[in-house]
């Protein structure tokens, strides 16, 4: 993020370059209103980049951390487009001696303001539907439609900016800002609709059987060719888009919850919403395009011997792969997973044959959350885990239930730097 966040300098290098310290009201309007257009302008770049499903980001950050940046990115790019609005019109209204309303009215005269209006309004739809209190209220279809128009108000911002002048008179700059957004536009169709195309040519993906795990949970299993290419590691997950009437339209994401064994892959899903009700109707036959893999909760991030699995209702599926194929002697694998009841817990017969082969040991937390009892606190992992400094720890659940974790492992002597999450809903 860091990275990202510096090529922000030499946005503001190239804004010093070209401004005109000046005293005059209207030209310290307009000198910062070209600041916040450059800084706005590069900010949906980042906006667009962390969202193209680059498989060098997605693994080496986190999908779900990406998607975090990217909502708090996204607020900070359309307060800049904003601030841009509110001073340039500042700007000219105070040039030309007129009132605010007068000015917007004259502004819409010149070239490209009324794009670049028409741009700022979608922008500022998306960020309306993407607010928490909107979000929980619209179908996901229509939050993802309306998240499309981003594209489109970023095309327009790009011929605003083109136009603008900090970039007019400047070759060099007009190129290379011409440059920035070709290549993340390269990006954004390449892995985001030519690999996705390129995968389902080659795997030919077919759900083969959908089984009930319990009352609202059931796991899918498909076939397909050639799925070593896919490269999928336990912990990872997929981008899946079910070719049925009722769910082609929509791309859901679900660890894989079970290695990858010849040319079958196996997704376990909770049915938490419409789409998730619908997948358990699903029959043998039904073409399935999956894009990935993705997610950085992988082996890779091991620093130590012995490893704690921390799981959470359904948040259990990729710590059920890492459960049966993270390397371990008898006694360095513990699983504990959380839930209401035993009704609750899922692939149970799985995860117990899999400790007693590999000598790994297991404990279901069970209980209500809001109970007397808290199993997740400090003392009562350590009394399960005696040694849990020593460990590193993988979490998955849901969003309270890993806050939660997240404070009590630290507070039982766990650094930071050994906990390793992912949030299983985006």
């Amino acid at each position: 993020m860091s990275g990202l966040a510096g090529g922000a300098v030499p946005v503001v290098g190239l804004w010093l370059v070209q401004a005109e310290p000046s005293v005059r009201l209207d030209a310290v309007f307009a000198t910062a209103a070209h600041l916040g257009g450059l800084l706005a302008g590069y900010g949906i770049l980042v906006m667009l980049l962390l969202m193209a499903r680059v498989p060098a980001i997605e693994h080496g950050v986190g999908a779900d951390l990406l998607a975090r940046w990217h909502a708090r990115g996204g607020r900070c790019v359309l307060s800049l487009c904003l601030a841009h609005t509110v001073l340039a019109l500042c700007a000219y209204a105070a040039h030309t001696g007129i009132d605010l309303l007068s000015a917007a009215i004259d502004l819409m005269g010149y070239p490209g303001l009324v794009a670049a209006t028409a741009g700022l309004a979608l922008l500022a739809g998306v960020g309306v539907t993407s607010a928490r209190a909107v979000r929980r209220r619209v179908r996901h279809e229509t939050w993802r439609a309306v998240h499309l128009l981003t594209y489109s108000g970023a095309g327009l911002a790009f011929a605003h900016q083109l136009a603008g002048p900090d970039l007019v008179g400047g070759p060099l700059a007009a190129w290379l800002w011409t440059m920035l957004h070709t290549t993340v536009g390269v990006l954004l169709v390449w892995y985001r609709l030519v690999v996705p195309v390129r995968q389902a040519l080659r795997h030919s993906l077919r759900v083969i059987e959908v089984r009930s795990e319990s009352p609202d949970v059931v796991s899918v299993v498909m076939q397909g060719l050639a799925l070593d290419a896919l490269r999928a590691e336990p912990g990872q997950f997929f981008r899946w888009r079910f070719l049925d009437r009722r769910l082609w339209r929509t791309s859901l994401p679900f660890s894989l919850s079970a290695p990858v064994r010849g040319d079958t892959l196996r997704i376990t899903v909770k049915a938490c919403g419409d789409h998730t009700r619908r997948i358990r109707r699903l029959r043998p036959g039904v073409r399935v395009l999956a894009t990935g893999p993705f997610g950085a909760l992988t082996a890779h991030r091991r620093t130590r011997r012995k490893v704690l699995l921390l799981a959470g209702g359904v948040g259990i599926t990729p710590m059920r792969t890492l459960f049966e194929t993270l390397p371990g002697d008898p006694g360095d694998l513990t699983l504990l997973y959380r839930a209401g009841s035993a009704d609750q817990l899922v692939l149970r017969q799985e995860l117990e044959a899999i400790a007693g082969e590999r000598g790994a040991a297991l404990h279901f937390l069970l209980g209500p959350s809001d109970g007397p009892f808290d199993p997740l606190a400090p003392r009562a992992l350590r009394n399960l885990v005696p040694d849990l400094h020593e460990h590193d720890v993988y979490l998955c659940g849901p969003p309270g239930m890993s806050r939660a974790a997240v404070t009590a492992l630290a507070r039982a002597g766990v650094p930071s730097s050994r906990i390793h999450t992912e949030q299983f809903t985006f």
